[in-house]
């Protein structure tokens, strides 16, 4: 018997232990192919169905929390994520930018994308600069 629903259990067990947002947001990403959304995992114990419209759901929740979140936080958590990813956070923000379509949920509106969009090309920029102010270590 399942206590928990699919998005639930998704949030709790599985999002839950993927570090910040914009790690978040390319591991589901990650779990879209041309059938929809996937996780065998989750299929088993929840069915085909109910696991694409949870994950659905859950790239969405992540979008909106990106786009709500203010600048100054992203650009930390984008700092952690690439240095989880060992890149330099200018590389890592370039990497996203240049995949950003990719990366939003199918259901989201020309006004979230373009958001979107700024957004990565603000954090990139910020990162360059970061980069550029930063003195060598020798």
């Amino acid at each position: 018997m399942t206590l928990l629903s699919a998005l639930d259990d998704f949030l709790v067990t599985t999002l839950a232990a993927v570090p910040g947002l914009l790690t978040k947001l390319e591991y589901l990403s990650g779990l879209r192919g041309m059938g929809g959304y996937s996780h065998w995992g989750m299929v088993r114990v929840h069915g085909e169905e109910a696991t694409r419209e949870a994950l659905a759901e859950a790239h969405g929740m992540v979008i909106s929390e990106i786009l709500r979140m203010p600048l100054s936080k992203l650009m930390e958590d984008a700092q952690a994520s690439s240095q989880a990813k060992d890149k330099e956070p200018c590389v890592y923000l370039e990497s996203l930018r240049r995949q950003a379509a990719d990366l939003l949920p199918d259901r989201v509106g020309g006004g979230s994308s373009r958001h979107f969009s700024s957004v990565l090309n603000a954090l990139s920029a910020l990162a360059r600069n970061q980069q550029r102010a930063t003195p060598p270590t020798s």
